[in-house]
């Protein structure tokens, strides 16, 4: 707890000196801005002023995402963050639409403003401090998983692209190209960009996104590296915020061994999974019948015919269930991008199963 306290100390402190940095580039360019009658330069002052606010919700949601679970959130508060990061970018869309108006209103107007030699230092100095604040912001946002930083550090490497747009601007007004007007029209769609992007990301995450493949990979070659374990299937990571993820899996074991034998195994992989990638597995046990001849063979004939009439598509939970009339039972995993229905799935399984004799057929489609 003590860590994670300074961990949260940590992004606090940057986020709020990111805060004061903004807000002294904020006010240098809306001053020099409307002084000098320049929109893109005033333009890119507010963009520094809204990350003023993002700042804000930064210190908030960390705050909040470091309280502990509690009664009525059992998973805990880190899923504030995700909520930050949308808040931020909803932030910065309603200054670049703001700031757009602005701009066009500009371009109509077809004006030409001098530039003052303390116009290029407010912008040249802002360049270095954002580049400085991206470098910050990266390397804590990595230390301490933080979403919220890490949109925050894409939004300083923007200012600077943004920023230096309205350099460029201030130098073709020198040539008595009017300029500026255009120059604040890009640095707002910049900007607007920008904030559809972080409104997208932290949207993906609200509503669930799907684990890093590389870390499914890596449970999944955990799983299957331990003595006894047969195939798994139905892997599912749920994340409630970084640092606290739950899973869930299906194993098969040789249904020989005893109950006592299979719990060891399985409770010493949940072990093994918490210690190396921080995720609460919980695995459910699948009983193979190695010993009957007839239904391995009838699995391993029913898996290449499916898998040559559907690309992707695995079988998993197979039983046969002797009686009047056999029966076959198991689920068909087909890929989420399948153009298939579930239905035509079906249709197709049951068709190839036929291939395999009378069986009576009880199948179940999944999407993976």
């Amino acid at each position: 707890m003590k860590k994670f306290d300074e961990q949260t100390r940590k992004g606090v402190t940057v986020a709020a000196a990111g805060i004061a940095c903004n807000l002294l580039l904020s006010a240098a360019k809306i001053a020099a801005g409307c002084l000098l009658g320049l929109i893109s330069v005033v333009a890119d002052g507010f963009n520094n002023l809204g990350d003023c606010g993002s700042g804000i919700v930064s210190v908030i949601s960390l705050r909040v995402a470091a309280k502990p679970a509690d009664k009525e959130h059992p998973f805990g508060h880190r899923r504030a963050e995700y909520v930050a990061s949308a808040i931020m970018g909803f932030l910065v869309l309603v200054v670049a639409v703001s700031l757009l108006g602005e701009s066009i209103r500009k371009v109509t107007d077809g004006s030409l403003n001098s530039v003052h030699w303390a116009v290029y230092i407010v912008l040249g100095a802002s360049v270095v401090v954002k580049a400085a604040m991206f470098f910050v912001y990266r390397v804590v946002a990595r230390k301490i998983s933080s979403n919220s930083l890490k949109a925050a550090a894409t939004d300083s490497l923007c200012d600077c692209v943004a920023t230096g747009a309205v350099i460029v601007c201030a130098v073709l007004a020198e040539f008595g190209i009017a300029a500026d007007g255009w120059a604040g029209i890009a640095v707002a769609v910049f900007i607007a960009w920008q904030g559809v992007k972080i409104v997208k990301e932290a949207s993906s995450e609200l509503l669930g996104q799907a684990p890093d493949a590389a870390q499914v990979d890596r449970i999944k070659a955990t799983i299957l590296s331990c003595n006894g374990i047969l195939g798994l299937h139905d892997l599912r990571i749920f994340t409630y915020g970084n640092g606290v993820s739950f899973a869930t899996v299906h194993v098969e074991m040789d249904a020989t061994l005893s109950a006592m034998q299979s719990h060891a195994v399985l409770d010493e992989l949940e072990h093994e999974v918490y210690k190396n990638e921080g995720v609460d597995l919980t695995i459910h046990l699948d009983p193979v019948d190695l010993n009957d001849e007839q239904a391995v063979q009838l699995e391993q004939n029913l898996r290449k015919l499916i898998a040559d009439k559907i690309d992707g598509a695995e079988i998993h939970d197979f039983r046969l269930i002797r009686g009047a009339a056999d029966k076959l039972v198991f689920d068909v995993g087909v890929p989420f991008d399948c153009r298939l229905s579930d239905d035509e799935v079906e249709k197709q399984v049951v068709s190839v199963c036929g291939e395999l004799g009378d069986f009576a057929v009880n199948v179940n489609v999944e999407r993976e």
